[in-house]
């Protein structure tokens, strides 16, 4: 199964892209090493990848426009390999997109297992999509072919925003989304700062899997940060 995921590895040194690249391949992972961010771009829009291990000082695009770059149109599992160890470094690529961050010099192995930790959720959601193209989560069943949306089994009706905000939590039932993320995911449009936009979907769209389920907590506001599935 390992020879069917693909890692894309972005990284401007060459002993550490070597090393990753190197170790990955020999658990038996395809893996491409990437020296800057444009060329990294270039491949994230060409080719799928299962996941990404960024570096954020790259020449080109650095890793943190990368993150975002790669948000909208992308949702593999992003996880961060950097000196920038700083408590808002690390909240930052958060915020932007990725899921996971690990500092350098990093344990070869620490990486592997989170690695294999990422690549758990972001398939086993896959494969649960992919059976019947229905999202579950909780009381929620989401049909996305025929764009329905069942809350103990009974229908609500929510708008095109409003299930796409859904479809995008559901996808990704462990991730925080920031109101950047969500707008432009959601919206297909450049995120120019206007929070209430986001908060008056976020709060209707509770609103409606409330009435149908009170005692149920779906939507998590995370604080200073933005939204997730509440586990």
């Amino acid at each position: 199964m390992k020879a069917n995921i693909n890692i894309l590895v972005a990284e401007d040194d060459a002993d550490i892209n070597g090393l990753l690249c190197d170790i990955l391949s020999k658990k038996g992972y395809k893996v491409r090493g990437t020296y800057s961010g444009t060329e990294a771009k270039m491949c994230i829009k060409q080719y799928d990848y299962d996941i990404l291990l960024l570096d954020l000082m790259l020449p080109g695009i650095s890793g943190e426009d990368l993150i975002a770059e790669t948000r909208k149109i992308k949702i593999m599992p992003i996880i961060v390999i950097s000196a920038k160890t700083a408590q808002e470094d690390k909240i930052n690529v958060l915020r932007l997109g990725a899921d996971d961050f690990v500092g350098k010099p990093f344990d070869i192995e620490e990486v592997i297992a989170r690695v294999e930790a990422q690549l758990r959720r972001y398939k086993q959601f896959s494969i649960s999509k992919a059976k019947d193209n229905k999202l579950r989560y909780k009381n929620i069943v989401v049909d996305i072919e025929a764009r329905e949306v069942l809350v103990n089994d009974k229908h609500i009706t929510l708008t095109l925003r409003e299930f796409a905000i859904l479809e995008l939590l559901m996808n990704n039932p462990k991730k925080v989304f920031t109101r950047t993320n969500i707008f432009e995911t959601v919206w297909k449009d450049d995120f120019l700062g206007d929070d209430n936009t986001i908060n008056v979907h976020m709060s209707n769209l509770r609103s409606k899997l409330d009435q149908e389920d009170s005692e149920t907590k779906y939507i998590q506001t995370v604080w200073g940060i933005g939204f997730k599935l509440q586990e």
